[in-house]
């Protein structure tokens, strides 16, 4: 198939071409320029693609084009197995979907449920959320889904081994039948593919080869050691590679709570993330690495599922996965994008038997290397302290581009004053020197509105705002915290 050289050459709107733009999206990926063109004709799909293919955006920017913007109710609903990904995947739509103004809303567990059900009775094209939170939101009739035409299930394989997929078919179940609906997933065991031939239409099957575990793109290698062993290999193994950003993947939070403990204890730039950290600990931890904050996570599986973090260079997994599918998920978090990556995993003799079962999976071996000598240690430790002891660089936020020219307004009324969005639209771009396409995101609550303003154009329309009435009501106007 001829892959498009450009997002310019898909049925996408202006507005959506800007945004991949100044998100840096070059070119689609092999995902984006099989999924695209078909779910623009909003047929069924079922996808099988590795991590780090490119998978959000290829049904981020359909949804994007074809959900309506007057319509206030949810139009697609996207499941994921984990907060992280939920929020992650939320954020995305709402940058490639910016200047259509699309709202999207992510709702997930262990945070205020109330707070959710007043975000859902706003206007919100896109609903973003975890199986349990959303199904509950489903039963109390917080989620309305009467004018619901997508249904996307991400990482549909992780749902399964996190035990979700019951409830994935409870909530199918209370959506409308005239829908598209679309499966993403790294692998397809036969209770996914009951699922799918359940409640799909005729789907097409796309299958995109597994470059996540081919050895063109990560160097997968093996370490036999004992269990006592390990830590003091872990720092050797790390002195010689000398990474630019690490992941290292442990079976249990104790596990991590432990490597965390000694690597700290080496002063290594280093942070934990496991499921017993609350939510925002979770949040801000991803947050940090992604922008380079600190080189080392150690980690249970909640950070391999999905999150999508560039350049990260090893992966070391600190224990033998039980799961084929966890090695694939794991290690698919090095060598992304085109870039070239290293995964190395400690296997203690007695985790043998599920070393045959991964190395059938991949269809190829693992390479056994020894560990590193006692001159390689010491030649490589002045280098590596060097990078330990370097301030890290910073990157950029992949949507800083986007947000630099947006100014966020606050204004003193809301649908107590029986004001829409319609209301604020026509007011704004009444305005000499705006147009529609120089406002974003308008989100009302009882007693206040919040309204972005894009291109720059935050100061005039503050300006013209502080002395110009909505409706015949003159509001308080200023910059949003």
């Amino acid at each position: 198939m001829a892959i498009n050289k450009s997002f310019k050459d898909y049925q996408i709107s202006e507005e959506i071409v800007r945004a991949l733009e100044s998100l840096n999206y070059k070119n689609p990926t092999e995902v984006q320029a099989e999924v695209i063109p078909i779910a623009l004709e909003k047929k069924d799909l079922i996808v099988k693609s590795q991590t780090g293919s490119g998978k959000t955006a290829s049904f981020g920017i359909p949804l994007c084009e074809m959900v309506a913007w007057e319509e206030n109710k949810p139009q697609a609903l996207i499941l994921t197995p984990t907060r992280e990904l939920a929020a992650q995947v939320k954020e995305d739509l709402t940058n490639i979907g910016r200047f259509k103004r699309i709202k999207a809303v992510a709702v997930y567990g262990k945070q205020s449920f109330a707070k959710q059900k007043v975000e859902l009775k706003q206007k919100a094209h896109v609903v973003v959320g975890t199986p349990g939170r959303v199904l509950d939101h489903l039963e109390k009739g917080t989620l309305v889904v009467g004018q619901l035409k997508f249904l996307i299930i991400d990482e549909a394989d992780e749902m399964l081994n996190m035990g979700f997929i019951d409830q994935v078919e409870a909530i199918i179940k209370k959506l409308p039948t005239e829908r598209m609906t679309c499966v993403f997933s790294a692998t397809l065991p036969d209770d996914i593919e009951n699922l799918c031939h359940k409640y799909m239409k005729n789907p097409i099957k796309i299958n995109i080869q597994d470059k996540g575990v081919t050895t063109d793109k990560i160097d997968h290698s093996l370490l036999i050691v004992e269990r006592e062993e390990k830590l003091p290999l872990l720092k050797e193994v790390i002195t010689v590679e000398n990474p630019d950003s690490c992941i290292i993947f442990c079976g249990t939070q104790e596990e991590v709570n432990k490597v965390h403990k000694q690597l700290n204890r080496f002063k290594f730039p280093c942070e934990k993330l496991h499921g017993g950290l609350n939510q925002e600990e979770r949040f801000a931890v991803m947050n940090d690495f992604k922008r380079g904050k600190f080189r080392y996570l150690i980690a249970t599986d909640v950070a391999a599922r999905g999150i999508d973090i560039e350049n990260i260079t090893l992966i070391i997994n600190y224990n033998m996965p039980r799961e084929k599918e966890t090695y694939v998920h794991r290690t698919g978090r090095t060598g992304r994008a085109g870039k070239v990556g290293k995964a190395i995993t400690f296997i203690d003799p007695l985790e043998e038997k599920y070393l045959t079962e991964i190395e059938k999976y991949l269809g190829f071996e693992l390479h056994r290397k020894d560990p590193p000598s006692k001159e390689e240690v010491k030649l490589k430790t002045a280098a590596f302290k060097a990078k330990i002891n370097e301030k890290p660089t910073l990157k950029e936020d992949k949507s800083a581009k986007l947000n630099k020219n947006i100014m966020r307004l606050y204004f003193n009324g809301g649908k107590k004053k029986k004001l829409r969005a319609v209301d604020f639209v026509g007011t704004i771009a009444k305005i000499e020197g705006i147009s529609v396409d120089d406002i974003g995101i308008i989100t009302i609550h009882e007693n206040e509105t919040f309204v972005e303003i894009l291109n720059g154009k935050g100061p005039l329309v503050l300006q013209t705002m502080r002395t110009t009435t909505i409706k015949g009501k003159l509001l308080k106007v200023h910059i949003a915290k």
